[in-house]
């Protein structure tokens, strides 16, 4: 205790590395604090708070989750509110809330430098200020049509020959298109399956939607749209349109779950009725859902969709689609996908032979997926 002391007094510093007696040198400085990236044309440039620099190319900036692609890393996922700094090399769009136009978000251009909570658009000698609570959202570098896309798409297949043939095979897609104003989501589930020759599975389902963002949480789907196709379900076409308004209830770079409601009109024609019975029916329709995507860990991601249709009886009264996928990183941009499939139809219709299938339908895919 007594050394102790006396190497206090001596002038040892505190525990924050300052010397206690003036003149004496203290502990260089970081010199990553005072880095600038060089003059750069070609690669973005992104500091995270932890002090941490990555070169490469900012690929969008959307439910406040910044997606950065590196050559060596590959694409990586950052939250906002985790980016201490930010200096694109080429200029790109934002939507900026401002406070004006009725409160809808303003589509502005330039090159942008972030410095802490600061936000600056460069646009020749033209200099524009924004808080980062502002920015809604930021598009990517587009230098042709492809930059704007992304997607992945998952394959399960079981097949087997001998005693018993059987073939199943199951795939999952998804594409979006994002840019500053916009996005355009498009997603296809698709199963076939025949045993000892006789088909036992045949179903399609593709849907998409078109939104427009009003502000940093509300957005307007212009176009709601879906084609479904299960011939054991009796169902030969059915055709779905509509338009809706939406909510993002969490944003946070970690979790996104938004809600939707809107109205439209649905279309279905049977593959057989009974005598009498009309093969088409057209209906109002009130369109409901819900998405929420989180990432579990650095590795694991769950996703869950749901949305369901209020009909005319003729039409099946109700219907729902849901989906749960568990997407766990094996290698670069392939993942392993275990998805849960339910659908329902509360009132199906009877075919020719009066049979009525069942109400629901589920489906486990484990699946190998790749993401571009």
């Amino acid at each position: 205790m007594l050394c102790l002391g006396l190497a206090r007094l001596a002038g040892a510093g505190p525990a924050t590395g300052k010397p206690a007696t003036p003149g004496l040198p203290g502990p260089p400085p970081d010199p990553w604090q005072r880095f600038v990236p060089p003059v750069d044309s070609r690669y973005d440039w992104l500091q995270l708070k932890s002090g941490e620099w990555l070169k490469g190319n900012l690929k969008s900036l959307y439910n406040f989750t910044l997606e950065f692609d590196s050559d060596k890393l590959n694409l990586l996922n950052f939250a906002w509110k985790d980016v201490k700094r930010l200096r694109t090399a080429a200029p790109r769009s934002l939507r900026v809330e401002t406070g004006r136009d009725r409160g809808q978000p303003l589509t502005v251009y330039g090159r942008i430098e972030l410095d802490g909570d600061e936000v600056l658009v460069i646009t020749g000698q033209h200099r524009q200020r924004y808080r980062r609570e502002q920015i809604v959202s930021i598009g990517t570098r587009a230098e042709k049509e492809s930059d704007y896309w992304s997607g992945k798409f998952s394959l399960g297949a079981n097949l087997r020959a001998g005693n018993a043939d059987l073939v199943d095979l199951s795939l999952l897609a998804n594409a979006r298109r994002l840019t500053a104003e916009s996005r355009f989501v498009a997603d296809y589930v698709g199963n076939f399956s025949r045993a000892d020759g006789i088909e036992t599975a045949n179903n399609h389902r593709l849907n998409g939607h078109y939104d427009r963002f009003r502000s940093r949480r509300f957005f307007w789907r212009v176009i709601n749209a879906e084609y479904y196709r299960d011939v054991p379900k009796n169902i030969a076409h059915q055709i779905s349109a509509g338009t809706a308004f939406g909510y993002d209830l969490i944003r946070d770079g970690r979790t996104d779950w938004e809600l939707s409601g809107g109205v439209g009109i649905s279309y279905k024609r049977y593959v057989s009725v009974e005598a009498g019975e009309t093969p088409s029916q057209t209906s109002p329709s009130l369109r409901l859902g819900t998405l929420y995507d989180t990432r579990l860990n650095a590795s694991a991601k769950l996703k869950i969709n749901y949305s369901f249709q209020i009909l005319d009886k003729a039409s099946g009264t109700y219907t729902h689609h849901f989906i749960t996928t568990l997407s766990s990183d094996l290698w670069a941009d392939v993942d392993l996908d275990v998805s849960f499939v339910w659908d329902r139809v509360q009132d199906p219709r009877p075919g020719a032979d009066g049979l009525v299938p069942q109400r629901d339908d589920y489906q486990l895919v484990v699946g190998i997926a790749y993401s571009f």
